[in-house]
This record gives structure tokens, sequence and C-alpha cells, in this order.
């Protein structure tokens, strides 16, 4: 990792407290997971030997990064008992979703609702912090996981358990989605104006400021713990 990728452009909207010391560098803990990720896999042959259960795949427009995941689990029990991942991009990434492998499939294995309740700041406090404009990289890991899950729901069955996350148009006019406004916060976004400077949002469509402002103070909660 180059001293450009340690080092971060400091962000006035990192959804902490004002008072908090802005973080600069990554952790030592996001360096170890960059260097020597887990659970990783690194070649086609181990893809087609894992046989996963599960595979989930998305992609952030927000950064470029994209992930695969894959899982294995145990019917009987319902819980994780294996995970495999790929990506590419920013170092975040890859330490992200390397703790987030060994959350879920620590002491044997997660049950896959408790899995699903990890939220992407359980992943960032495991990393003992990720800047703020790194953090929608942790969402990566998160979103994968939720995409492998509901593959799995889906061949064996169990429909009524798949979650479906559909984008809302919220900007009529300029076709802006709740997504491209989550996106947005959590690139550091945390006022309408910030919002609205990254996504044109509101600028022709009015209408829809009050409720650009309501998904923003959502995601701020969400995200950052943050009313």
């Amino acid at each position: 990792m180059s001293e450009k990728e340690l080092r971060i452009i400091k962000s006035s909207g990192d959804g902490e407290s004002k008072n908090r010391e802005a973080q600069w560098f990554y952790t030592d803990i996001v360096k170890s997971h960059f260097f020597s990720p887990k659970n990783i896999i690194k070649s086609d042959d181990e893809m087609k030997s894992f046989k996963a259960d599960g595979i989930g795949l998305v992609g952030s427009p927000a950064c470029g990064d994209g992930m695969k995941m894959f899982i294995k689990i145990d019917g009987k029990t319902d819980t994780v008992k294996d995970v495999k991942w790929q990506t590419y991009g920013c170092g975040t990434a890859i330490a992200s979703t390397s703790i987030f492998s060994e959350m879920i499939k620590k002491d044997g294995g997660m049950k896959i609702d408790d899995a699903l309740n990890i939220k992407p700041r359980d992943i960032a406090n495991e990393l003992g912090g990720i800047p703020a404009r790194k953090f929608h990289c942790s969402v990566l890991a998160d979103k994968a996981f939720r995409e492998a899950v509901n593959d799995y729901f889906r061949k064996t069955g169990q429909k009524n358990r798949i979650v479906e996350g559909s984008a809302k148009v919220i900007d009529q006019v300029l076709k802006i989605t709740d997504h491209d406004i989550e996106h947005a916060v959590l690139e550091g976004a945390t006022t309408f104006e910030a919002v609205q400077k990254k996504t044109k949002v509101g600028i022709h469509d009015k209408d829809c400021i009050s409720q650009v402002e309501e998904l923003i103070r959502f995601y701020k909660k969400k995200y950052f713990g943050e009313d």
C-alpha cells in the first residue's frame, strides 16, 4: 500500500463528533487485513472447489469497487459454515470484507439472522475505525453477503425470507434515487447542501427537498448513529 493510499483527504462531514480529531490514516488492523486478507479466493480452481450454497455480487458506483461473496450454510442449524470472497478496488474494501468474513465465521459460524444484523458501523468498529470518505467500502461486504443469503434462500425455497432492496426515484426531474442519496451520505455528505452538490438533487424538483432531508437523517442514524 502506497503512502498516498495510506493518507486520505480530510472530510468535513465525517459523521463523527466535531470534537473528535479527524482520522487521516488507516489503522494497523486495516493494514493487516489489507496485506493479509482472510478467506479471499485467489484462483479459479479455488472458487470452483468451494461449492457455494449462495453467491452474491454487488458493485459501488461511489468508488468503482466490486464484490463477489460465496457462502456455505448449515441448513440444519441455519448457520454460516464458511465464506469466501473476491474483490477489486481500494484497501478499505479488502480489509472490510476480510474482517467481516472472520466475524461471521467466528465460533463455528453465526446464525444467518444474526449475521444479517451486522451493520457497516460494526465492521468499521472491528477495524478500529476507517476514514469517513472510505466508509462506503464497508457497505460492500454487508450488501454482498445479503445478496448471497438471498441467493441461498431462493435455491432452498425460502422465498419468504428474501429481502430485496429496490431503488426509489426521489427527484422526478433528474431521476435521482434513494440509493444515490445513500451513497452521497456514505461518502461524507451529511447536509442537504453537501448532498445536493454531489448529486444535483432538488435543483429542478423543489418538491423533493423535504424527502431528501428526511433520507439524510435516516442514513446518518443508520450508518453513523447520528440523529
